[in-house]
């Protein structure tokens, strides 16, 4: 599975984006602001391509899918939320957007994830 996560909306607090399956549209994303010098727990992930694996979340007490080898950070995962104060680099996932936030994220998270969980690999690519 291959999803791309192209960035769209910057604010002083957050970044909206689109998240894609394979081409298709699957829902929208919420992220700290891009940083060019990190602060923790307040910086987005760099752009790249991860490696997503779906393991136990000590935090969350849950399987929840984790991005391998992202430079500078730890423990970063795609769980539910619905602003910056939901993540610490982590990516939140929505149905519908505003600014600074994204609405119904258990739907779409429980969406996205029985779909993670049934390929056999996974890629997140962030432009």
């Amino acid at each position: 599975m291959k999803l791309l996560l192209k960035r769209l909306h910057r604010t002083e607090h957050s970044t909206i984006g689109e998240l894609h399956i394979d081409g298709k549209f699957e829902c929208y994303t919420l992220e700290d602001k891009e940083r060019e010098v990190k602060i923790k727990s307040e910086t987005a992930i760099p752009k790249g391509e991860y490696k997503v694996i779906i393991n136990q979340s000590n935090r969350f007490k849950k399987l929840l899918p984790l991005l391998l080898n992202v430079p500078n950070f730890e423990g970063v995962r795609i769980h539910s939320g619905n602003s910056n104060h939901d993540t610490e680099g982590c990516v939140l996932v929505g149905t519908t957007r505003s600014e600074d936030y994204i609405g119904n994220s258990r739907i779409a998270f429980q969406k996205l994830f029985k779909k993670m969980q049934s390929a056999k690999s996974i890629t997140l690519i962030i432009e």
